[in-house]
């Protein structure tokens, strides 16, 4: 009723040994991940810049991209330059989005037990926060 199987698996041709597969280590994949989650919030954070600029933003969008560099091993992070055309996002949605972006950060930097990045993300998420609040939300 059924015709056996008269090849091999691709899977286990393909791979000759278990050293054919590029690996990487634990710690070199949380690099990875702590870096695109740091390039997506330096990306919010130059759109925040562009709608409601304060040196607050200039300064975390320096450290951001510092930190970016040095975990993709010198390389600096693509920046974009402010959006055109469309429309803009409020204030407040991208400052909630960077807040989600930093909590992200935040719990890889410390399951990397990376302080410098989980200190920046926590006090980027501080500042994220600070900026949902009514009162400050009134001023942008």
């Amino acid at each position: 009723m059924y015709e056996p199987i008269r090849t091999k698996s691709v899977h286990s041709t393909m791979a000759r040994t278990p050293d054919d597969f590029p690996h990487r280590t634990r710690e070199e994949e949380l690099d990875i991940q702590l870096a695109g989650h740091l390039a997506a919030l330096l990306a919010v954070t130059d759109e925040l810049r562009a709608v409601a600029p304060t040196a607050d933003l200039d300064t975390a969008a320096e450290r951001l991209a510092e930190q970016v560099a040095r975990l993709r091993g010198g390389r600096p992070p693509a920046r974009a330059a402010a959006p055109t055309g469309g429309r803009e996002p409020s204030a407040a949605a991208l400052h909630r989005r960077a807040h989600a972006l930093a909590g992200r950060a935040l719990v890889v930097a410390a399951s990397r037990a990376d302080t410098s990045a989980a200190i920046l993300a926590a006090e980027r998420m501080d500042a994220h926060t600070a900026a949902l609040q009514p009162r400050a939300l009134a001023s942008h």
